[in-house]
């Protein structure tokens, strides 16, 4: 199988360039290429990811930062189905999944899969957490059903789980799922989730692998989400 590893990012992403780029190189799986799609409003971010030793190409600069990544993934994808790939591995800039991640991902022989990446937030205690953004369906006879996120057992269960929804930093995705569907580039927020609802809607079942845990890359980030922008850090 050839699978395109392909990561949507921009300047914003800077600070992690460095360790991201040793993980990547460590991912042992040979049949794959790497593509970085930079969306910088200019090219020197583009032209230190070449200096890095990875091809990178440029993606469009749009109104907001959910539509510059959303056209980003959808230019990997266009390079994925050019190029006849059986399989993209979406990766964030700031995630380092495991090295031998791709192998686990084939072995399920499903056409959607996620591994799991850890972000960051405050509860409304205000205690700092660690949601695994990966959620199971909650039965129902909803059009669009309600939702859970895993659990600590079903995190740590390392087994392959039936999923809903999940964030897009560790994606794994066949080839004809984007004869049906592709990111929305319409959108201020959230491109990941509806990339997930429009494959429930496709009937197109998600599964999560919890042995693939990321390292997620969020220490010394500095710009934040809010409101759909990417605000710099004070």
């Amino acid at each position: 199988m050839k699978v395109l590893v392909g990561i949507p990012t921009s300047s914003h992403k800077e600070y992690c360039l460095e360790e991201f780029s040793s993980g990547l190189k460590k991912l042992t799986y040979l049949h794959k290429e790497i593509l970085f799609v930079d969306n910088s409003p200019d090219n020197k971010y583009l032209e230190k990811i070449k200096n890095a030793g990875f091809n990178a190409i440029k993606g469009p600069y749009l109104d907001s930062p959910v539509q510059r990544i959303s056209a980003s993934r959808n230019k990997i994808i266009d390079r994925a189905i050019k190029e006849n790939f059986d399989y993209i591995f979406f990766l964030d800039q700031d995630t380092i999944p495991p090295e031998d991640a791709i192998q686990r991902f084939l072995a399920h022989n499903k056409k959607a899969l996620c591994g799991i990446c850890f972000s960051r937030a405050k509860n409304a205690e205000g205690k700092l957490i660690y949601p695994p953004n990966v959620y199971k369906i909650i039965p129902s006879d909803k059009e669009l059903p309600d939702m859970r996120e895993l659990t600590h057992e079903e995190i740590f269960s390392n087994q392959l789980h039936k999923v809903v929804s999940c964030g897009g930093a560790c994606i794994f995705i066949h080839k004809e799922v984007f004869t049906k569907i592709r990111f929305k580039e319409d959108l201020k927020q959230c491109e990941d989730r509806w990339f997930c609802i429009d494959l429930f809607k496709h009937k197109i079942p998600l599964f999560c692998d919890t042995s693939i845990k990321c390292k997620h890359l969020v220490a010394n980030r500095t710009h934040i989400w809010k409101d759909g922008q990417l605000i710099k850090k004070g």
